[in-house]
């Protein structure tokens, strides 16, 4: 799912100030009391989602169980892009998001162990002039040593991802494989595998994502960073859901 800025609207931490907006609009208007309940009510509403005891919480009921791989369950494994940035200075263009990092390393990790193939997936949806997928490419090849046997190049969000990789997987006789991606993506992204006859086995990472340290109760950079994961995730189920109400496996 990309909708570029729009969903800087209906996301965290945007979101969240509308509240809070809304009760100072109350308050200018002499409204004082119901404003004043507003904001505050927006300010506690911040302060609570932003701790990572709430926001771990809430990330953590996306997850599917955490299941060890022996290597012999599948043929092979599919990393999903999370995304890339147009500039990078250092690199000198499009460089690949973290979360895309932290996918591409699992996925290598896997590779190097059980020496089996591997697709990515990620068009570009933020039109910047190549493809996620081939900058995955560029950097499992020649940063982590790691071939890439096929890329998935057109797709702009994750049920275009498996629509256009099990294409590519089924024509080279994969039936099987170890979906690589974030925990708390992997159960919007494996229905979408599996609709199209692919059998899937979870191979998450980012499990401990949400882990709670003493001051856990606190407001967060990374607390706040995990609500925006759970509200982007809920958005895209909620998205996809509509669709299927509409018109079965649209896209």
């Amino acid at each position: 799912m990309y909708w570029g800025g729009f969903a800087d609207l209906i996301l965290p931490p945007l979101v969240l100030f509308w509240p809070i907006l809304w009760g100072i609009t109350l308050m200018a208007q002499g409204r004082v009391r119901r404003g004043a309940w507003m904001a505050g009510g927006g300010v506690a509403l911040f302060w609570v989602v932003s701790t990572p005891v709430v926001s771990g919480f809430l990330l953590h009921q996306l997850m599917p169980p955490y299941q060890s791989l022996q290597g012999n369950e599948a043929d092979a494994i599919v990393i999903l892009s999370a995304g890339t940035v147009q500039k990078k200075a250092e690199y000198g263009g499009v460089a690949l998001k973290s979360l895309t990092l932290e996918r591409i390393r699992y996925g290598a990790w896997l590779a190097r162990r059980w020496n089996k193939p591997i697709l990515v997936a990620g068009g570009d949806p933020g039109r910047f002039g190549v493809s996620e997928s081939q900058v995955i490419k560029n950097v499992l090849e020649n940063e982590f040593g790691v071939p890439v046997r096929w890329i998935e190049t057109r797709s702009n969000n994750t049920r275009e991802n498996a629509m256009d990789s099990v294409l590519i997987l089924k024509a080279a006789g994969i039936h099987r494989i170890y979906l690589v991606s974030h925990a708390w993506h992997l159960n919007r992204a494996i229905p979408e595998f599996e609709r199209l006859g692919m059998t899937v086995i979870p191979a998450g990472t980012g499990y401990d994502e949400g882990t709670v340290s003493g001051f856990g109760f606190l407001p967060s950079a990374s607390g706040l960073q995990n609500f925006y994961y759970f509200c982007h995730e809920l958005l895209g189920r909620g998205w996809y859901f509509c669709l299927d109400r509409i018109k079965p496996n649209g896209s």
